[in-house]
């Protein structure tokens, strides 16, 4: 299947559920890394903008590189308030940006979707002489029996799940393929707190997730709703996890 469709009619549920990122990330990027309000940023595969709206919140300019229309439509609506917000319709490895562009290239949540190699190669042609890359997860602590269950359930009803983040390890052999030259490492807690709206349509945002029209929904709707039920307290239900980002050169 085309990847690049993957989150068709999925635009609606990954804007209510998704999370941002740490803000102790966006910090560090701004304070160790140079990034600043100068910054020409290339954020790839940015879907509705989630992260890109943290980048556009520093004043930075960003090109926000999305191939799916109805994720690319949100992120347009969402943010064509900020003056330095540009979208384009693209993909990992044809941006459609010109030669030495960027500063700095991003990837949240999406780098698992890339044909590595060719992601390199369009990467040295947008990014100038010693920009740096980012590859960005919010990664669930898979020790925390909220975040086990969900597991079980997806197991259980979803032949696409491969274990969350696309499958994507801890220092991946995709990641180090990648960063051939080697890698900074950098984690930040970042807890999530959903009401149940936005926990059921984080739930419903996973490509690999069941849709209404799937053998199983019901049942599979109703665990998820029975879990929040069990979980919160007062009404908010906190997930563990953290923000984990690989930072280097290419």
């Amino acid at each position: 299947m085309d990847s690049t469709k993957i989150f068709n009619e999925l635009a609606q549920n990954y804007t209510i559920g998704r999370p941002i990122y740490a803000d102790s990330l966006i910090d560090s990027l701004y304070a160790d890394y140079g990034f600043s309000d100068k910054s020409t940023i290339a954020d790839i595969g940015s879907g509705t903008g989630k992260f890109s709206s943290q980048l556009l919140d520093r004043k930075s300019l960003v090109y926000c590189v999305e191939p799916n229309d109805d994720m690319r439509i949100i992120a347009e609506a969402e943010l064509k308030a900020c003056d330095n917000f540009h979208s384009v319709k693209g993909t990992a490895d044809n941006t459609c940006l010109e030669d030495n562009s960027a500063d700095f290239i991003t990837v949240a949540q999406a780098f698992h979707w890339f044909d590595v190699d060719a992601f390199k190669k369009e990467c040295k042609r947008i990014l100038k002489p010693d920009g740096r890359i980012v590859l960005i997860w919010n990664t669930r602590n898979l020790s925390a029996d909220i975040n086990q269950k969900c597991a079980e359930i997806y197991k259980k009803y979803c032949a696409k799940f491969r274990g969350f983040n696309g499958g994507i390890a801890h220092d991946d052999e995709r990641i180090k393929r990648f960063f051939d030259k080697g890698y900074e490492l950098k984690e930040f807690d970042n807890p999530l707190y959903y009401d149940k709206e936005k926990f059921i349509n984080r739930c419903l945002s996973s490509s690999y997730s069941l849709k209404p029209n799937d053998a199983g929904y019901d049942e599979y709707m109703s665990l998820f709703e029975e879990l929040f039920d069990k979980y919160n307290t007062d009404g908010k239900l906190c997930v563990p996890n953290k923000s984990v980002a690989y930072i280097g050169k290419v």
